[in-house]
């Protein structure tokens, strides 16, 4: 997306905190850290965006406008199809493979119309791979009432349609879904929802981050990206995977922290 966000990624992964990351194909860095990206052992996702412009050709429209207009049936399947496709093929061209798994920004890649032009735009699944993000099944456990809503608001604009699409294509998908807040509260509260997510995680759930290492002016959540970064590479995310007997799949270990 930006630099501040690459540094924090690549920082991570060499610290053995993340397991994958999602490109934004069209972002201004996208291809800036490419071959350290590639090194660094991450699996390495499509980011959908159809909301986000960075002066990128085809269909972008405010995130309430294109979830009212999928709902209503009125987008253009091939303005989609044409969106879906680019992005595509361009994360084919930057990262030379496939990708591991596709996301949306802001969970478009669950809208109607979306969901199916992304599903056909991909390639046929082997081993379940690429994977699906499924938001659908948010696990909620300790979490305050407006968080619980926000995940099930989520959850409502389409994840059981996709899984349903994906399933019978193939694709595997996580089981579980955590790491929805509001990106409020710096490191306090950022420790506290780890806290709370990690007690309530599973088995191949996915748990969704946006770090950054350094700031990004143009980046409305910069100091929120800086305080994940600064949970997820600290002590407390150590301890509190040992406490409840989590390892982060695919994540690539410092020796120092290898038992």
């Amino acid at each position: 997306m930006n630099p501040a966000v690459n540094a924090g990624i690549l920082s991570l992964a060499g610290r053995g905190r993340l397991s994958a990351t999602s490109l934004l194909v069209d972002g201004p860095a996208a291809r800036t850290d490419t071959p350290a990206l590639r090194a660094s052992g991450l699996q390495i996702g499509l980011h959908l965006n159809l909301t986000e412009s960075f002066g990128q050709p085809g269909l972008c429209l405010p995130l309430g406008a294109l979830i009212r207009t999928a709902w209503l049936g009125r987008l253009s399947r091939q303005a989609v199809r044409d969106a879906v496709q680019r992005q595509v093929a361009l994360f084919q061209d930057i990262t030379g493979r496939a990708p591991d798994y596709v996301d949306g920004h802001q969970h478009v890649h669950q809208l109607p119309v979306i969901r199916d032009a992304l599903l056909q735009a991909l390639p046929e699944p082997r081993a379940g791979r690429p994977w699906i993000r499924d938001v659908g099944r948010p696990r909620m456990a300790g979490l305050p009432p407006r968080l619980c809503f926000k995940a099930v608001v989520i959850a409502g604009l389409g994840a059981a349609g996709l899984r349903r699409r994906a399933q019978r294509r193939g694709h595997a998908l996580n089981p579980g879904f955590l790491g929805v807040y509001d990106f409020q509260g710096g490191v306090p509260a950022y420790e506290g929802w780890m806290r709370r997510w990690l007690a309530a995680c599973r088995d191949g759930d996915v748990l969704m981050c946006h770090p950054a290492l350094g700031a990004e002016g143009a980046d409305a959540l910069s100091a929120q990206r800086q305080a994940e970064h600064e949970v997820l590479a600290g002590a407390l995310m150590a301890r509190l995977l040992a406490e409840h007997h989590l390892t982060i799949e695919g994540a690539v270990r410092r020796p120092e922290e290898t038992a």
